[in-house]
């Protein structure tokens, strides 16, 4: 009995920067992402980028209930541009994808009403609070400013407190919406 086999030829493909395409991989994601989210601020707070600045910002704020206005406008404007620019430097990062997280759980709860995909709803929130959080337990990879630093913290631990922080001020933060 002859058996006729077709084997696939075993392609090997390897790099010396291997042991870094994952960090590579990381960096990109934290600039992109943290670039965008620091231009959504800028544009709460200063109208940059197409944005409506400060004061339609702060009104905004006042129609979707959260009042005072000044006060979660410009909450919001900062903590997206903190928060982006933290997570492009690499710094803090735990910290950088609590504040990221925080701000998209408000996100959410502001956008809800049209659902996931509606017109209005709440994707895009949804989508940058999951990066936030993934980099909270990846951390932000060799080419950042935690990388080999004492302060580096990356891990199960380090995320999980990073996901603790953000419900805690995400939900402060919407009891201080009802009870303002």
């Amino acid at each position: 009995m002859t058996t006729n086999s077709t084997a696939v030829p075993s392609i090997k493909t390897t790099s010396p920067l291997d042991g870094v395409s994952s960090d590579i991989g990381l960096l990109i994601l934290r600039v992109v992402f943290g670039g965008l989210l620091s231009a959504h601020g800028a544009q709460k707070l200063f109208g940059w980028f197409s944005g409506y600045g400060l004061e339609a910002t702060q009104a905004s704020f006042e129609k979707m209930g959260y009042n005072p206005g000044e006060l979660f406008g410009t909450l919001a404007g900062l903590t997206e541009i903190v928060g982006g620019l933290m997570l492009v430097a690499g710094v803090l990062t735990p910290l950088a994808a609590a504040i990221v997280l925080g701000t998209m759980l408000n996100a959410i709860n502001a956008t809800w009403g049209p659902g996931l995909f509606g017109q209005g709803g709440w994707e895009m929130a949804l989508l940058f609070g999951t990066v936030a959080a993934t980099l909270g337990f990846t951390g932000p990879g060799k080419f950042s400013l935690d990388a080999g630093r004492p302060w580096e913290r990356k891990g199960f631990v380090w995320g999980a407190g990073a996901v603790v922080l953000a419900v805690a001020t995400g939900v402060l933060t919407l009891i201080l919406k009802w009870v303002l």
